[in-house]
């Protein structure tokens, strides 16, 4: 693939399509690419992560750590360990691959190193991280308010 296959990639990513085409460019130079064979198993749940993990092909099931929710499914775009990207962190699930798969991976050293050479994408980062933020907590406050004695559910 050339830097150019590995930019489109990491645009097919909603948050990181945000950080602009010179941070997309640093992060699809540092970042590697690399094949996960059908059953094989990418990380498990409770791992330390340093970093995270662009689904190029392929799918990868998730099982959570904890909880009976059924797994999740993690197809082409989809971004494994954002956080991790961020902050210190375990991974909350195990992904295994579904089928023979490909994954883009990036370093939270070499996220952060672009974030220092790239303040405005640092910014609009903060911005989408904020605006989840106030997300949650509206649906907090709405979930705190359904059961509140008296209220019934909608």
């Amino acid at each position: 693939m050339t830097i150019e296959d590995d930019i489109a990639v990491l645009e097919r990513v909603p948050i990181l399509r945000r950080l602009g085409s010179g941070a997309l460019r640093i992060l699809a130079i540092g970042a590697e690419s690399f094949d996960v064979e059908s059953g094989q198993v990418l990380f498990t749940a409770g791992d330390i992560a340093d970093g995270a993990y662009i689904v190029q092909q392929g799918s990868f099931s998730l099982k959570p750590e904890r909880g009976d929710a059924g797994d999740l499914i993690a197809e082409p775009g989809t971004l494994l360990g954002e956080l991790a990207l961020i902050a210190e962190t375990r991974r909350p699930a195990t992904a295994t691959a579904r089928e023979n798969s490909t994954v883009m991976r990036i370093s939270r050293a070499l996220f952060l190193k672009m974030l220092e050479g790239y303040p405005e994408a640092a910014h609009r980062l903060r911005e989408v991280i904020a605006a989840r933020a106030d997300a949650w907590l509206r649906d907090i406050e709405n979930v705190r308010a359904a059961l509140l004695p008296g209220n019934k559910p909608r």
